[in-house]
């Protein structure tokens, strides 16, 4: 059809205006459903990519998906362990560890928020310096201390500041129930919980836990939202059961401490040995420190001066002179002694107090008489002598594993110096020992000649008889201890170790101290080492006081009144039966009921 054949609009009877409208309409209309349909055949094409990226995520690259949030979220974190706890004998704690929180920070993240550092500060009992200090250059560190051991209700408000970048850590912290009463025996351990002297030190191994390993959940702050596993569970230290009664360290602390200030000492030991087994039941020192404040802790305050001091110890050695004679046979507790003075040896003098006179061996040792011991130990040989006293153990460490120890010295016979070095060793001088070494010496005179090690861990089975070792024979031994006995009656020089309703048998040591290879003037050592009750020792003492002052220095006077002093209480508690009635009624006590030996 041309177009002058094509009907027109108005053919149809519509105006043109009206045409053009719905021509219009109609077309928006298709434009409309079209962009519709692209719309959502695109939502179409995303959703299903969505659910088939889901689908591959989840069931093909789930192990890898789920290792990298495991690497971002889960965790290996240490569970700390705690030290063994040490206990005495009866199982009285010593040495425990209690719970503490430390808190720590994350470098970079604390740095961005300074403006909450005042605050932070201020709950650390720190100073905003401080806190500086601990940061600058650690920056891209993940952690750093800012305070270790604080109380957890402490490090709780700590963390309820919500400073970003601070967080807290479990750990523990040692602490002494007895605090100085038995800081040189025990020791101490650092910050980290690591034994650092004394028994915390010498059981390090046995004491330390070993930690474990848990799996958790952190927050994207690097806080614990969840445990998730154990890998390996925490094992605790193992128990350290001692030898050591704590009633008893306390008396013996008590009684050397009131000795210690009376005297003005530079220092002082002693020791109280169990003569049945060896174990050692208290072991105190002075000067001393209190192990649970670690910033007062000085070395002097911490020094064991029973095992790491070695000194002469003058006439605490004559009973092993006789000794050894008396099991020579040529000697007996009542062979005359001419101990007129002074005694000439060689180009030497040796001395007493004063001129004794004829006298026989039980009063060379009541009387202390240099002079007699002297003799009879010059009527024997000196490798007798020196054989003698590595028998009783001196010139050796004592097997206590305590950090330390001195072994003290003890010269061959033929290095001593000729027949004055031989005199010199029969009364305490020209060697050296440890507070150790003589309590085991006498230990041995009180178990009947027989030498027993010493320990500091309590004995659960008796000792093996393949660990003693006789020194000298019953009758020796008991021979000796009756004329200990005499020396700590008014006679002798030993006296003021008198226990009412006990024999006590003991003697007295002074010796000079030796500075730089030299005696120094007027600084001496006093010395007392006693057994009880003598009819039948069940312990034995042993007391040093280093450097007394004021004039008085024997050791009649300022050592043998600390075994009074503490033995009275000790025996009361071990209900050890009284052996001396009469005495006890004249001290004005009331006799007690029979009692049991334990």
């Amino acid at each position: 059809m041309n177009k002058t054949n094509r009907p027109s609009n108005r053919a149809f009877g519509l105006p043109k205006r009206i045409v053009g409208a719905r021509s219009h309409r109609l077309w928006a209309a298709i434009g409309a459903m079209t962009r519709t349909g692209l719309v959502l055949g695109l939502l179409g094409v995303a959703a299903t990519g969505m659910v088939a990226r889901a689908t591959y995520l989840q069931l093909i690259h789930k192990d890898f998906l789920q290792g990298q949030g495991d690497e971002r979220f889960l965790r290996v974190v240490e569970a700390p362990a705690h030290r063994g706890m040490i206990v005495d004998r009866n199982g009285e704690p010593l040495a425990v560890s209690s719970p503490v929180d430390s808190i720590w920070a994350h470098p970079a993240q604390l740095l961005e928020q300074r403006d909450r550092w005042p605050a932070l500060a201020a709950a650390l009992e720190l100073t905003t310096a401080d806190l500086e200090k601990k940061l600058a250059g650690r920056e891209t560190r993940q952690f750093v201390y800012l305070r270790r051991h604080l109380a957890p209700n402490v490090a709780e408000q700590i963390l309820q500041l919500g400073v970003p970048g601070v967080y807290s850590q479990r750990e523990y912290r040692r602490y002494y129930p007895d605090a100085e009463v038995t800081s040189h025996l025990l020791g101490f351990t650092d910050i980290d919980d690591t034994g650092q002297e004394g028994l915390e030190k010498a059981f390090d191994s046995q004491l330390r836990g070993i930690p474990g390993q848990k799996r958790v959940i952190k927050d994207r702050l690097g806080r614990i939202v969840q445990d998730v596993e154990s890998i390996q569970p925490p094992q605790p230290g193992q128990k350290l059961t001692l030898s050591i009664d704590r009633r008893l360290q306390y008396h013996a602390y008590r009684a050397l401490k009131a000795a210690f200030i009376q005297h003005n000492a530079s220092a002082a030991s002693a020791v109280i040995v169990d003569v049945k087994t060896g174990e050692i039941l208290a072991m105190v020192n002075q000067p001393a420190g209190n192990p649970n404040n670690r910033e007062e802790l000085k070395s002097d305050l911490l020094r064991n001066h029973a095992v790491t001091d070695a000194y002469e110890p003058g006439s605490t050695m004559k009973p092993f002179s006789v000794a050894m004679a008396l099991e020579s046979g040529k000697w007996t507790p009542t062979t005359p002694v001419d101990a007129r003075g002074p005694f000439r040896v060689g180009r030497n003098l040796v001395r007493d107090v004063h001129s004794y006179g004829l006298i026989d061996v039980t009063r060379v040792i009541i009387k202390s008489s240099n002079i007699g011991t002297s003799k009879i130990a010059l009527s024997l040989p000196a490798e007798q002598l020196w054989k003698f006293y590595k028998d009783l153990g001196f010139g050796a460490l004592t097997g206590l594993g305590l950090v330390g120890e001195q072994p003290g010295v003890l010269r061959h016979f033929k290095k001593w110096g000729g027949e004055i070095g031989h005199a010199n060793h029969s009364f305490g001088y020209g060697l050296s020992v440890n507070m150790m070494q003589l309590a085991q010496a006498y230990t041995t005179l009180a178990a009947d000649g027989v030498r027993r090690p010493l320990t500091l861990l309590k004995r659960e089975e008796p000792l093996d008889p393949a660990q003693e070792r006789r020194v000298m024979s019953a009758k020796t031994a008991g021979q000796m201890r009756s004329m200990l006995e005499q020396a700590t009656t008014q006679q002798g020089t030993g006296a003021k170790a008198h226990v009412p309703g006990y024999r006590v048998a003991g003697k007295t040591g002074t010796s000079h101290k030796s500075i730089g290879g030299h005696y120094a003037r007027n600084r001496y050592f006093s010395l007392f080492a006693g057994m009880i009750p003598a009819s039948d020792p069940r312990l034995v003492m042993v007391i040093i006081i280093d450097e007394p002052k004021g004039g008085v220095y024997y050791g009649g006077a300022v050592a043998a009144p600390v075994f009074g002093a503490t033995m009275g209480g000790v025996l009361r508690i071990l209900n050890i039966t009284p052996d001396d009635m009469p005495s006890m009624k004249l001290a004005g006590m009331e006799t007690p009921p029979e009692a049991k030996k334990p």
